[in-house]
């Protein structure tokens, strides 16, 4: 897959491909472009292949096949520090037996700045994540989030052109992390710096990115920004991985330009749009989105097909109703309401016709 930007790559994967053991391949033919200034997130479930693309870059690990540029210059054999390149992990990395200036001072003196430009460096990054404080303090005494503010700052202090961050927020309790998250995008767009950032998490990936990258079996499913992977996925796998779905399998009925029906195996009919089908006759897996469903008749489109459903849970959950359904079979359908005036309750064993606008169903790759 050719996922690029053409002229405006900052940074570029040309065919490459990693093996560990010289059979299996991690990473397979990825062709990958950033522009200048991105925030890229490489989203997937663990053994993707996403935390191996981004060691590759960073040089920690070596391509089997083809080539990485940065900024238009082969980077393969140039060792890591030689890079330019600002790294964050999730382990913060900082050196425990340093204060943190002297954490953020060092890898100035490693490119041997003078000692006013490097403490001029030093208190701005700090100043850049509101820990000016505490220059003279050793990480045993910060906390998780002030560690990770104290490894953004380390990142960013020689002024780099491009920032790797490897699931730094994975250690973070959930108030916190979701903080940072805001944090981070606004020094990226305020200091214009391009990112590449991995993890597993999908609602970190959706919140920061410019454009995210799904990654599973070593290879990218999709390329989009964020509202485009949530709001049109163009296989089963991302559907599933981003967000909640819902899934109903069945085979195509009728097809014609951007619609088609498919019938269920239950013999009832729903309207969907075609994605990855071409013909009638053949198998596939229609997802909807959960907060797409809808049992009341005036929301549903005129025309529309709808399908029995038979309500099996009902949840309270503050600002949203969730009701767990049947339909055709599949005890696991969900559908999501806003807690809104006049929101009726659905009881256990009660049931109801739902429906969607067609184009919130997507006719997606069989099982």
């Amino acid at each position: 897959m050719n996922a690029g930007r053409g002229d405006e790559a900052f940074v570029a994967f040309e065919h490459v491909q990693k093996s560990y053991d010289g059979e299996t391949l991690v990473v397979k033919d990825l062709n990958l472009d950033i522009g200048r200034g991105e925030f890229l997130t490489m989203l997937g479930p663990s053994g993707s292949g996403k935390t191996t693309c981004l060691m590759m870059l960073a040089g920690f690990e070596t391509a089997t096949h083809g080539e990485i540029r940065l900024a238009g210059r082969p980077i393969n054999s140039v060792p890591p520090e030689k890079r330019g390149i600002g790294m964050v992990f999730q382990n913060y990395a900082l050196f425990p037996h340093m204060t943190v200036g002297e954490n953020l001072a060092f890898p100035l003196e490693v490119r041997k700045l003078g000692r006013a430009e490097i403490e001029a460096k030093v208190k701005r990054a700090l100043d850049m994540v509101q820990m000016g404080a505490f220059a003279a303090r050793r990480p045993a005494q910060l906390s998780g989030g002030q560690q990770q503010r104290i490894a953004l700052a380390r990142a960013l202090v020689f002024e780099p052109e491009l920032v790797l961050m490897d699931e730094p927020l994975g250690a973070l309790d959930k108030q916190l992390r979701e903080h940072m998250q805001f944090e981070i995008r606004r020094l990226h767009e305020r200091l214009g710096v391009t990112v590449v950032y991995v993890t597993h998490d999908q609602g970190e990936a959706l919140t920061m990115s410019d454009r995210v990258a799904v990654f599973n079996d070593g290879r990218i499913q999709q390329l989009a920004p964020p509202e485009e992977l949530y709001e049109r996925p163009e296989n089963r796998f991302v559907a599933s991985f981003i967000g909640e779905n819902n899934t109903l399998e069945g085979v195509v009925e009728t097809i014609s330009g951007g619609a088609c029906t498919v019938r269920l195996a239950t013999g009832e009919i729903l309207d969907a749009a075609p994605v990855n089908v071409t013909r009638p006759g053949e198998r596939t897996t229609v997802s909807i989105r959960p907060e797409r469903v809808e049992f009341k008749p005036e929301n549903i489109p005129p025309g529309v097909h709808t399908v029995e459903a038979e309500v099996l849970e009902f949840i309270y959950m503050g600002d949203v109703f969730r009701t767990r359904m049947r339909v055709a079979g599949n005890d696991n359908f969900v559908m999501k309401c806003r807690n809104s005036v006049g929101q009726r309750k659905l009881e256990p064993g009660e049931r109801v016709p739902i429906g969607w606008a067609p184009h919130d169903a997507r006719a997606l790759d069989p099982l």
